[in-house]
């Protein structure tokens, strides 16, 4: 892991920016005298790791005593696309604004997405568990997709929150089936991205025992804020 920039912010937190060969990254950590628990925090596809939420997400979770890592993977952020993945995402922009079928298109970007970005994710979650002052448990918070794919790949990480989920490919579907973790399912009743019915389904199909779904009125990008509160406490339980 190559550290590129390093400062220390106005609440106290360390903001580090680096790269893991061609993965960019930022990494923000409390001051602490003890290692910490880490929470792997994915944007959804495409967007880049700077995306004001995520990284107000990521500020506040540290600020309560968490490491928060956050990496642009293959396809998201500044990374280079290629033409077929462009190609892929702009016909499924077109599909979604025409309110037809979207399944085939959908499944054509968002699959191999998930393929690339896991790899991404596991050589980092590697590297970051090898700095002092990270320490375990781990736990996972963002988009849905990657998130059913590493919790079921990655032994490492003990609790889960995902946001959304209506639109979820196939092969991560039946892969619901293999989660275990504690899960915090997020949902917004409205959101015109996330079919309500097929996140229900989806939120149902989780095998874990422990799963708790949270559900708001507003469309895709108006979680309201106390859920952030909320998914605090569920990774306090779970990581502390």
């Amino acid at each position: 892991m190559h550290v590129t920039s390093e400062r220390r912010l106005d609440d106290g937190l360390l903001a580090r920016e680096f790269t893991l060969g061609e993965i960019p990254g930022t990494l923000w950590t409390p001051e602490s005298a003890v290692p910490v628990p880490l929470i792997l925090m994915a944007h959804n596809n495409g967007l880049p790791k700077s995306a004001d939420r995520l990284v107000a997400r990521a500020r506040h979770s540290a600020a309560r005593g968490y490491a928060v890592a956050s990496i642009d993977a293959v396809g998201c952020g500044d990374r280079p696309r290629s033409a077929a993945e462009e190609q892929a995402r702009a016909e499924f922009g077109r599909a979604m604004q025409a309110g037809g079928p979207v399944d085939e298109v959908f499944e054509s970007f968002i699959g191999p997405l998930v393929e690339k970005a896991v790899p991404d994710w596991r050589t980092t979650l590697d590297a970051l568990l090898e700095l002092p002052g990270i320490g375990g448990p781990v736990g996972y918070s963002g988009w849905t997709a990657l998130g059913i794919r590493l919790a079921t790949v990655e032994p490492r990480i003990a609790a889960a929150g995902f946001f959304a989920g209506g639109y979820v490919p196939r092969a991560q579907r039946e892969e619901a089936r293999q989660v275990s973790v504690p899960l915090l399912f997020l949902l917004q009743w409205d959101d015109e991205g996330n079919p309500r019915e097929r996140a229900l389904e989806l939120f149902d199909a989780f095998g874990t025992e422990e799963k708790t779904l949270h559900a708001n009125l507003g469309g895709h990008t108006g979680t309201p804020w106390f859920e952030v509160e909320d998914g605090i406490r569920f990774f306090d339980r779970h990581l502390k």
